[in-house]
């Protein structure tokens, strides 16, 4: 395995001792520069938590941003990272394979205690990266340019271009990463509010459902009652029916009155024996 699809199994050998991927151990001349965490680091990850964005699919909204990063500083590595409490992870990525590194050897890392974009020219001439794992092996980062995903004041991330050569990024190259770094904070915004809205209306589905329930249920409450309201006093010696008007009509009658049906006349076997007797 070669080149950036390293990343999660990079191990640096020195002197027969290995120095494991994602630490802060001794590296080949020193120490790795531990990088400090913000000031507001919980109300950071609650926040960035609040977009429900982590570990979700590729999205061609984002990956459209990320590509246009590339084409723009023209580098052969884009990424939109987001910071997580112990590692970066990319939302969306170009010219790498995994879907995140640890965050103690992540640039995006310091990147997110910049209020404008954070460039590194040359990782190597650098002392805070020049013995960074990603920095002296493969897949070698040399240059390095975040711009700062921001909102409500909290940096989630980044969105950033990297190069395995010593560069910078011209005026131009700067406020167009800035623009598509906007573009991005406004794609996790839609998302979220898509999302919320779908929440909302599944809601509303629900209740909608246990409301017709509710008035299914009520209405045939109601029939009973009517049933029970509409009982027919009928006289027990001649069984003529009394209308609403107190008068008695034989029952063929009344039916005919208030209905649409139609009646037979029939001899029960009863009647019929009683008849013959």
């Amino acid at each position: 395995m070669t080149g950036l699809s390293k990343f999660r199994e990079l191990e640096v050998l020195k002197k027969g001792r290995y120095i494991p991927f994602g630490t802060t151990k001794r590296t080949l001349s020193g120490e790795i520069m531990s990088t400090p965490k913000p000031a507001n680091e919980n109300l950071r990850l609650e926040t960035l938590r609040g977009y429900e964005i982590l570990d979700s699919a590729p999205e061609a909204a984002f990956d459209d941003l990320t590509l246009l990063a590339s084409y723009v500083c023209q580098t052969p590595i884009a990424l939109i990272s987001l910071i997580d409490a112990d590692r970066q992870w990319f939302k969306s990525k170009i010219g790498v394979s995994v879907s995140e590194t640890s965050r103690d050897i992540a640039f995006c890392a310091s990147a997110i205690l910049q209020p404008d974009i954070f460039i590194v020219p040359d990782a190597t001439q650098d002392q805070r990266f020049a013995h960074n794992p990603l920095v002296i092996t493969d897949p070698k980062i040399r240059f390095y340019a975040g711009s700062t995903l921001t909102a409500n004041g909290h940096a989630l991330g980044t969105l950033c271009v990297l190069d395995q050569i010593p560069r910078e990024l011209n005026a131009e190259q700067q406020e167009a990463l800035r623009a598509l770094s906007r573009q991005v904070l406004a794609q996790l915004e839609l998302r979220r509010n898509l999302k919320r809205l779908e929440q909302a209306l599944a809601a509303r589905g629900r209740a909608e459902a246990e409301r017709q329930r509710t008035l299914d249920e009520l209405k045939s409450a109601l029939a009973n009652i009517h049933t029970l309201e509409g009982l027919l006093p009928i006289c027990l010696s001649c069984k003529k029916i009394q209308d609403q008007r107190g008068q008695w009509q034989p029952f063929e009658y009344y039916v005919r009155a208030h209905s649409e049906a139609k009646v037979m006349h029939k001899i029960c076997p009863d009647c019929s024996k009683a008849i013959s007797a």
